[in-house]
Protein backbone atom coordinates (compact mmCIF):
# COMPACT_ATOMS: atom_id res chain seq x y z
CA UNK A 1 0.00 0.00 0.00
CA UNK A 2 1.35 3.45 -0.88
CA UNK A 3 1.82 6.12 1.13
CA UNK A 4 -0.42 9.28 0.03
CA UNK A 5 1.35 12.18 -1.26
CA UNK A 6 1.37 15.34 1.03
CA UNK A 7 1.44 18.90 0.16
CA UNK A 8 2.05 21.50 3.39
CA UNK A 9 2.03 25.08 3.00
CA UNK A 10 3.44 27.60 4.75
CA UNK A 11 4.75 25.81 7.72
CA UNK A 12 6.66 27.65 10.42
CA UNK A 13 10.11 26.56 10.50
CA UNK A 14 13.87 26.29 10.69
CA UNK A 15 17.03 25.35 8.98
CA UNK A 16 18.66 22.91 11.40
CA UNK A 17 21.46 21.45 9.03
CA UNK A 18 22.39 21.09 4.89
CA UNK A 19 24.11 18.98 3.11
CA UNK A 20 24.92 19.24 -0.39
CA UNK A 21 23.46 17.04 -2.77
CA UNK A 22 23.85 16.00 -6.36
CA UNK A 23 25.57 19.38 -8.32
CA UNK A 24 22.92 21.89 -7.53
CA UNK A 25 20.72 21.00 -4.80
CA UNK A 26 20.44 20.47 -0.82
CA UNK A 27 19.30 18.55 1.51
CA UNK A 28 17.92 20.39 4.14
CA UNK A 29 17.22 19.52 8.07
CA UNK A 30 14.32 21.34 8.91
CA UNK A 31 12.72 22.16 12.14
CA UNK A 32 8.87 22.83 11.98
CA UNK A 33 6.43 23.98 14.47
CA UNK A 34 3.35 21.46 13.30
CA UNK A 35 5.38 18.74 11.23
CA UNK A 36 8.26 18.42 13.80
CA UNK A 37 11.55 17.96 12.22
CA UNK A 38 11.86 17.02 8.40
CA UNK A 39 14.01 16.00 5.08
CA UNK A 40 13.72 18.25 2.79
CA UNK A 41 15.24 18.10 -1.16
CA UNK A 42 16.14 21.94 -2.15
CA UNK A 43 16.24 21.00 -6.12
CA UNK A 44 18.76 24.26 -7.30
CA UNK A 45 19.34 26.08 -4.32
CA UNK A 46 23.29 25.81 -5.00
CA UNK A 47 22.50 27.41 -8.20
CA UNK A 48 24.02 31.45 -8.01
CA UNK A 49 20.24 32.79 -9.10
CA UNK A 50 18.40 30.47 -7.02
CA UNK A 51 15.80 32.03 -5.09
CA UNK A 52 16.04 29.82 -2.40
CA UNK A 53 19.91 30.10 -1.74
CA UNK A 54 19.72 33.28 0.65
CA UNK A 55 16.89 31.99 2.32
CA UNK A 56 17.56 28.83 3.79
CA UNK A 57 20.19 29.40 6.59
CA UNK A 58 20.24 28.91 9.93
CA UNK A 59 18.44 31.07 12.87
CA UNK A 60 16.28 32.85 10.58
CA UNK A 61 12.55 32.18 10.88
CA UNK A 62 10.92 30.74 7.56
CA UNK A 63 7.43 29.65 6.08
CA UNK A 64 8.26 26.24 4.38
CA UNK A 65 6.13 24.49 1.57
CA UNK A 66 6.86 21.10 0.55
CA UNK A 67 5.27 18.16 -0.87
CA UNK A 68 6.13 14.16 -1.40
CA UNK A 69 5.26 11.14 0.34
CA UNK A 70 9.06 9.94 1.13
CA UNK A 71 11.19 10.42 3.60
CA UNK A 72 12.82 13.39 2.18
CA UNK A 73 10.10 15.47 0.41
CA UNK A 74 10.41 18.32 -2.10
CA UNK A 75 10.45 21.61 -0.65
CA UNK A 76 8.36 23.94 -3.32
CA UNK A 77 8.69 27.75 -1.76
CA UNK A 78 10.71 29.12 1.31
CA UNK A 79 10.14 32.41 2.28
CA UNK A 80 12.20 34.20 5.46
CA UNK A 81 10.85 36.01 8.23
CA UNK A 82 12.45 38.84 9.81
CA UNK A 83 16.24 38.96 9.89
CA UNK A 84 17.58 37.21 13.70
CA UNK A 85 21.66 38.25 13.67
CA UNK A 86 23.67 35.86 15.60
CA UNK A 87 27.26 36.73 16.73
CA UNK A 88 29.68 33.88 17.15
CA UNK A 89 29.21 32.39 20.65
CA UNK A 90 25.53 33.16 19.79
CA UNK A 91 25.56 30.96 16.88
CA UNK A 92 27.55 28.44 18.29
CA UNK A 93 25.39 28.15 21.31
CA UNK A 94 22.52 27.87 18.04
CA UNK A 95 24.36 25.16 16.80
CA UNK A 96 24.46 23.12 19.47
CA UNK A 97 20.35 23.59 20.26
CA UNK A 98 20.08 22.58 16.54
CA UNK A 99 22.54 19.43 17.42
CA UNK A 100 20.68 18.58 20.41
CA UNK A 101 17.10 18.57 18.80
CA UNK A 102 18.08 16.40 14.95
CA UNK A 103 19.67 13.75 17.77
CA UNK A 104 16.98 13.49 20.17
CA UNK A 105 13.65 14.37 18.24
CA UNK A 106 11.90 11.81 16.25
CA UNK A 107 11.28 12.11 12.40
CA UNK A 108 8.35 14.14 11.73
CA UNK A 109 6.90 14.09 14.89
CA UNK A 110 5.86 17.96 16.26
CA UNK A 111 7.25 19.16 19.29
CA UNK A 112 5.44 22.86 19.45
CA UNK A 113 6.82 23.30 22.88
CA UNK A 114 10.23 22.71 21.60
CA UNK A 115 9.85 24.53 18.84
CA UNK A 116 8.40 27.58 20.99
CA UNK A 117 11.59 27.45 23.38
CA UNK A 118 14.00 27.35 20.72
CA UNK A 119 12.33 30.19 19.05
CA UNK A 120 12.67 32.34 22.31
CA UNK A 121 16.18 31.34 22.71
CA UNK A 122 17.36 32.40 19.33
CA UNK A 123 15.84 35.62 20.10
CA UNK A 124 17.27 35.82 23.64
CA UNK A 125 20.35 35.02 22.45
CA UNK A 126 20.58 37.28 19.62
CA UNK A 127 20.05 40.29 21.90
CA UNK A 128 22.30 38.94 24.66
CA UNK A 129 25.47 40.26 22.87
CA UNK A 130 28.38 39.49 24.97
CA UNK A 131 26.11 38.20 27.97
CA UNK A 132 26.55 34.46 28.98
CA UNK A 133 24.21 31.94 27.09
CA UNK A 134 24.45 29.45 30.18
CA UNK A 135 20.50 30.18 31.67
CA UNK A 136 19.58 30.39 28.03
CA UNK A 137 21.08 26.97 26.96
CA UNK A 138 20.42 25.32 30.24
CA UNK A 139 16.47 26.56 30.02
CA UNK A 140 16.23 24.82 26.17
CA UNK A 141 18.01 21.77 27.49
CA UNK A 142 15.67 21.53 30.23
CA UNK A 143 12.11 22.27 28.14
CA UNK A 144 13.83 19.93 24.81
CA UNK A 145 14.25 16.77 27.86
CA UNK A 146 10.82 17.64 29.35
CA UNK A 147 8.98 17.63 26.08
CA UNK A 148 10.51 14.67 24.75
CA UNK A 149 9.93 12.60 27.59
CA UNK A 150 13.39 12.39 29.14
CA UNK A 151 13.05 15.06 31.55
CA UNK A 152 14.86 15.31 34.88
CA UNK A 153 12.89 14.34 37.86
CA UNK A 154 12.47 17.68 39.75
CA UNK A 155 10.88 21.03 39.77
CA UNK A 156 11.80 23.43 37.18
CA UNK A 157 14.26 25.24 38.57
CA UNK A 158 15.26 28.97 38.20
CA UNK A 159 17.39 29.50 35.56
CA UNK A 160 18.46 32.55 36.19
CA UNK A 161 20.10 31.64 39.64
CA UNK A 162 24.06 31.77 39.21
CA UNK A 163 24.56 29.94 42.06
CA UNK A 164 22.37 26.71 40.80
CA UNK A 165 24.14 26.81 37.12
CA UNK A 166 26.96 24.46 38.14
CA UNK A 167 25.03 21.97 39.34
CA UNK A 168 22.32 21.97 36.94
CA UNK A 169 24.38 21.71 34.17
CA UNK A 170 26.18 18.50 35.68
CA UNK A 171 22.46 16.81 35.75
CA UNK A 172 21.98 17.72 32.30
CA UNK A 173 24.64 16.82 30.76
CA UNK A 174 24.25 13.66 32.18
CA UNK A 175 20.67 12.88 31.48
CA UNK A 176 22.36 13.96 27.66
CA UNK A 177 25.31 11.72 27.71
CA UNK A 178 22.45 8.68 28.87
CA UNK A 179 20.48 9.24 26.21
CA UNK A 180 22.81 10.05 23.05
CA UNK A 181 25.12 7.21 21.57
CA UNK A 182 28.41 9.80 20.92
CA UNK A 183 29.43 12.85 22.70
CA UNK A 184 28.08 16.36 21.04
CA UNK A 185 30.58 17.40 18.72
CA UNK A 186 29.54 21.43 19.23
CA UNK A 187 29.11 21.22 23.45
CA UNK A 188 33.71 20.80 23.16
CA UNK A 189 33.29 23.75 21.22
CA UNK A 190 31.36 25.81 22.92
CA UNK A 191 33.02 24.85 26.60
CA UNK A 192 35.95 25.98 24.46
CA UNK A 193 34.62 29.19 23.93
CA UNK A 194 33.64 30.03 27.54
CA UNK A 195 37.57 30.33 28.83
CA UNK A 196 38.06 33.25 26.54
Amino acid sequence: MSKRSQRIQDARGYVLHANPWRETSLIIQAFTRDHGCVALVAKGAKRPYSALRPVLVGFQPLWLSWTGSAEVHTLTRAESGPVRLLDGRAMMSGWYMNELILRLLAREDPHPGVFDAYETALDVLAGARGRPHAAVLRRFEWLLLEQAGYGLDAPMPDFDQAGAEPGLRQALRERLDELLDAPLRTRQVLMDLQRY
